[in-house]
């Protein structure tokens, strides 16, 4: 999939630490080729993490995203550099930026041979067992020979790591710096396909889409889109449908059918519609397997039965969108988890990257599939939950539980379906 058809998900995520004017955005301008971040001498310019999609051959589609200084002052300075810190959670390759001429011989003398901020970075790549490239930046304003001493003691200091030298105003290394990208990739298995081993040539998936108040105008969602190309990338055919129709292409397909996949909202009277014998399973669940933990969550699901008066629930989402009448994450579920627990609970909600660290105070998570997440991300966000000791459910499994169809909704996963009695 090239740089407009990959979604922002599957793409290849770079961060770019450093402190403050140590060339940071001048670096992403470089490897991109666009001024894409504000260049300026006056420090603290980049004030939130500022990504861009963009393609590096042979690395493929990637977001690069550019953050704060890690040496930003004062209270605001330490909240930008918090939300800095959380992009490594997402995050496959780290470029830590710094300023070679600013580096001083105590610098040289400690652990890593760099500043205590930049350290941290190291530390916390290391520690989420992250790839990085240290980018000794602005190498105009030092004797040359002195550049390459420094980076000898770095690179003596981080063994095993990549270390280079650039200079945006000379145009020198940035190529050198692209080719280290690629190098640095760790050559792991991509995740699970959406539909591997569930549909293949020949094969006829029914996709129920309901179109609702809350359904955008004019399009599909993204996790209902990407199932269908995944689906022709697997030369399997997708014919769609709304409920109502259910029935009617069922009639048409007879026996054709080998599965049914729907919108969660309809899981009800889709179950109700569609025969027993038919495969019948959820795009977020589908999404569950993708890209998160099917397992863990439909684990997670039976926290339902132990809620309490009082008890907090947060229900998360990845995306940013607005907010319809009939909203899913802000309407529905809430209501269905009213209705089925029969307690008064406390309903909190958060999108996009605003996740919350502590999560101690919550009784349970009810997050969406993830179709905007990184397997990374997702699979943090489960973790940060099991951590903490807070159950933690996706929408699809949520749904399906609640209306006393779980097992069917799941029976194309034996290993998972045999944990529900």
């Amino acid at each position: 999939m090239g740089l407009n058809t990959t979604m922002q998900g599957d793409r290849i995520q770079i961060t770019i630490y450093g402190k403050r004017n140590a060339g940071k955005s001048s670096i992403i301008n470089a490897i991109t080729g666009q001024d894409i971040a504000i260049v300026s001498d006056v420090k603290g310019t980049t004030t939130d993490p500022v990504s861009k999609a963009m393609e590096i051959l042979p690395l493929g589609p990637c977001m690069v995203t550019d953050t704060p200084g890690l040496d930003d002052e004062g209270e605001l300075g330490a909240k930008r550099i918090e939300k800095a810190l959380r992009v490594l959670d997402k995050t496959d390759i780290v470029l830590l930026v710094s300023d070679i001429s600013s580096v001083t011989a105590a610098d040289l003398n400690s652990s890593r041979g760099l500043p205590a901020g930049e350290r941290q970075i190291i530390d916390l790549a290391e520690e989420k067992r992250l790839p990085y490239i240290i980018v000794l930046n602005q190498t105009d304003r030092i004797d040359v020979e002195m550049a390459e001493e420094i980076k000898e003691i770095v690179s003596a200091k981080n063994p095993g790591n990549q270390v280079c030298l650039t200079s945006v105003l000379d145009n020198t290394g940035i190529e050198g710096l692209k080719e280290q990208l690629v190098s640095v990739l760790p050559q792991t298995s991509k995740e699970l396909g959406i539909i591997d081993g569930l549909a293949g040539q020949g094969d006829i998936v029914l996709l129920v889409v309901p179109v609702d108040s809350a359904a955008p105008k004019g399009r599909l969602i993204m996790p209902q889109q990407q199932v269908i190309r995944d689906l022709l990338d697997h030369h399997a055919a997708a014919v769609v449908t709304q409920v109502p129709g259910i029935k009617n292409m069922l009639g048409l397909l007879g026996d054709k059918v080998k599965m049914v996949i729907t919108d969660s909202q309809a899981f009800k009277e889709v179950s109700e519609a569609v025969p027993d014998k038919i495969p019948l399973t959820s795009f977020s669940i589908l999404f569950a397997r993708h890209k998160g933990s099917l397992k863990k969550l439909v684990e997670g699901v039976a926290a339902v039965e132990s809620l309490k008066d009082g008890d907090k629930v947060l229900i998360a989402e990845g995306c940013t969108h607005r907010r319809q009448c009939e909203d899913i994450g802000t309407v529905k579920i809430p209501a269905w988890l009213k209705e089925h627990s029969g307690k008064q609970l406390c309903i909190e909600t958060c999108s996009g990257a605003d996740f919350p660290k502590d999560l101690s105070r919550y009784s349970l998570v009810i997050h969406c599939g993830g179709c905007t997440l990184n397997e990374k991300e997702m699979k943090h966000r489960i973790q940060s939950a099991g951590s903490q000791g807070v159950p933690i459910v996706n929408y699809g499994i949520f749904i399906a539980y609640v209306n006393g169809i779980l097992k069917r909704s799941i029976e194309l996963f034996p290993s998972v379906a045999s944990l529900i009695n």
